[in-house]
């Protein structure tokens, strides 16, 4: 018997629909950078970008378990000299809840040129709106 290796050529991938209300920020990341890695196909090969693309709807309606919309920050670096940004995760979900969703996806994922192929898989949408029903989503539920 011999071990099944995917390639690029024989991937098939399907699309997910995921509402994050309600549902906490790491649960969610994690669920999704598993999908979008493919670790929940049997076909999963860790050198080969297997993974589903995933829409997720709502991201401005995440929570953030404990104090952590105070006490948690956001940082960022603008390349200058002493240009080190902290934006408090309270902020950033009320402006920017695709950007907290987006890095928290990306941080689950592999550090290399496979992750970044993976994270262009991912879409992320404030509201509950989307544009991808040619697609055919299917719901993907998040305990």
């Amino acid at each position: 018997m011999k071990t099944y290796m995917a390639n690029a050529q024989t991937v098939e991938r399907k699309w997910y629909v995921v509402d994050a209300t309600n549902v906490p920020l790491g649960r969610l990341a994690s669920k999704v950078a598993s999908v979008l890695r493919g670790k929940n196909k049997p076909t999963f090969t860790p050198n080969v970008d297997t993974g589903d693309f995933v829409i997720v709807l709502n991201s401005d309606k995440v929570l953030l378990t404990g104090k952590k919309l105070e006490n948690k920050f956001y940082r960022y670096h603008t390349g200058y000299i002493g240009g080190l940004k902290e934006v408090p995760y309270g902020k950033l979900i009320a402006e920017r809840s695709d950007l907290a969703v987006y890095e928290a996806v990306r941080g689950m994922l592999p550090k290399n040129s496979l992750g970044r192929q993976m994270i262009k898989k991912l879409r992320i949408y404030k509201g509950a709106e989307h544009n991808h029903a040619a697609q055919k989503p299917e719901a993907l539920k998040i305990l």
